[in-house]
């Protein structure tokens, strides 16, 4: 199984989501950490090859979280946020692209 690594606020950021996101979230996260698929996903080529995007929705909203795990020393979680709109912010995209860049260095 692949370790997590967290990248900037990504950490903090999944814990601010309500208790039955973070639980979801997380599910999906040990899934890729096992090698096998989310539930919900989409590819995020916006951000880099191989970047992916775990989709979990609740009662509460709609939670994202964008990640690397195309390398063989671990997971890397590059951005967790609610999603507020249909597309994904700039925002979003470039923090998540800043910290790619970081890992890639």
């Amino acid at each position: 199984m692949k370790k997590i690594v967290w990248t900037g606020s990504s950490k903090a950021d999944l814990k601010s989501f309500p208790a039955a996101a973070i639980d979801d979230m997380g599910y999906q996260l040990f899934q890729v950490q096992c090698g096998l698929e989310p539930a919900d996903w989409k590819p995020m080529g916006i951000v880099g090859p191989g970047v992916r995007e775990i989709r979990v929705r609740d009662a509460d909203g709609i939670y994202r979280t964008i990640y690397l795990a195309t390398r063989s020393q671990a997971v890397y979680v590059l951005h967790c946020f609610q999603k507020k709109t249909q597309q994904t912010s700039q925002r979003d995209i470039e923090l998540a692209r800043k910290r790619l860049q970081n890992i890639l260095r």
